[in-house]
C-alpha cells in the first residue's frame, strides 16, 4: 500500500525529516506518535507533496507519488484531513459533503449519514455554525466521499469533548473494518491504543520507534522515553 523510504524533508533551509521510512499495509491503521515539533505534521504533507522532500521515495501500491503535485497525490487516492479541517464555512454541511461526492466512490451520502447521523441534522447548518466535533467529523466524511485508498489523519481529537472523542473513535473502528488504509497523527494514546494494528515514534525527525499494538501497550519504557507521559 504506502512505503516511505528514508525521505527528507525542508521547510527552506530548516531539514527537518532526516530519513523517515515507514510502511502502512492494506486495511492498516498505523499511528505516528512523537513529541510536539518531532516531524509527524511535515510526514503528512510530505506525502500529499505540501513539502519540499529532494530525497527518498513515496509509493502508494508501487506507483510514485514522489514530485508530483497534490492534486494528482489525491487522485491516486490520497486523502488528507489536515488538522484546521479545512472545510468550507459558508456552506452548508450537506453542500460541503455534495462538492467532494465522486461517481463509484465505495461511500455515498446515504452511507456518510449512516455513519455521521449527527451530520444528517445538521445536514442544513453551515460549517461555521458546527461544533469543533461536528467540523472534524465533516472533514472525514467530505474525505471518505472522494473514495481514498489510504486516509490520511492529523490530530482529529484534538481539543474535542470526551464524548466527542468517542464518537471519533467509533468512526475509525468502523474505516479499518471497511479495509481502509489510515495513517493517524494522534496525541491522545487512549484513542491510538484503541484502533491501531501499529505505531511508529518520530523523534527529531527521525523514527526512533516501530512495534505492533500488542509490544506498544505492553512496553511503558517506551512511552516514557519517547513520550515523556511520566513528567
Amino acid at each position: 500500500m504506502l512505503e516511505i523510504k528514508d525521505i527528507h524533508s525542508y521547510y527552506g533551509k530548516s531539514h527537518v525529516l532526516e530519513g523517515v521510512s515507514l510502511t502502512v499495509g492494506e486495511g492498516e491503521l498505523v499511528t505516528l506518535l512523537g513529541r510536539n515539533g518531532a516531524g509527524k505534521t511535515t510526514t503528512l504533507k510530505s506525502i500529499m507533496g505540501l513539502v519540499d522532500t529532494p530525497a527518498g521515495s513515496i509509493e502508494l501500491n508501487g506507483q510514485s507519488l514522489l514530485g508530483q503535485p497534490p492534486f494528482r497525490i489525491a487522485r491516486q487516492g490520497v486523502a488528507l484531513v489536515p488538522e484546521h479541517r479545512g472545510i468550507f464555512s459558508i456552506l452548508s454541511v450537506e453542500e460541503n459533503l455534495q462538492i467532494a461526492v465522486r461517481a463509484g466512490s465505495r461511500w455515498q451520502m446515504a452511507d456518510i449519514y449512516r455513519w455521521f447521523p449527527r451530520l444528517e441534522e445538521r445536514r442544513r447548518n453551515r460549517g461555521n455554525a458546527l461544533s469543533g466535533g461536528e467540523q472534524q467529523m465533516l472533514a472525514i466524511a467530505r474525505a471518505l466521499l472522494n473514495d481514498p485508498r489510504i486516509l490520511l489523519l492529523d490530530e482529529p481529537t484534538e481539543g474535542l469533548a470526551p464524548v466527542i472523542v468517542d464518537e471519533i473513535v467509533k468512526i475509525l473502528k468502523a474505516i479499518r473494518e471497511e479495509g481502509l488504509s489510515v495513517l493517524l497523527v494522534e496525541q491522545n494514546l487512549r484513542v491510538c491504543e484503541a484502533v491501531a494494528d501499529r505505531h511508529y515514534i518520530l523523534e527529531q525527525g527521525q523514527i526512533v520507534y516501530t512495534g505492533s499494538a500488542d509490544d506498544f501497550r505492553d512496553d511503558p519504557g517506551v512511552r516514557d522515553r519517547y513520550l515523556a507521559l511520566s513528567a
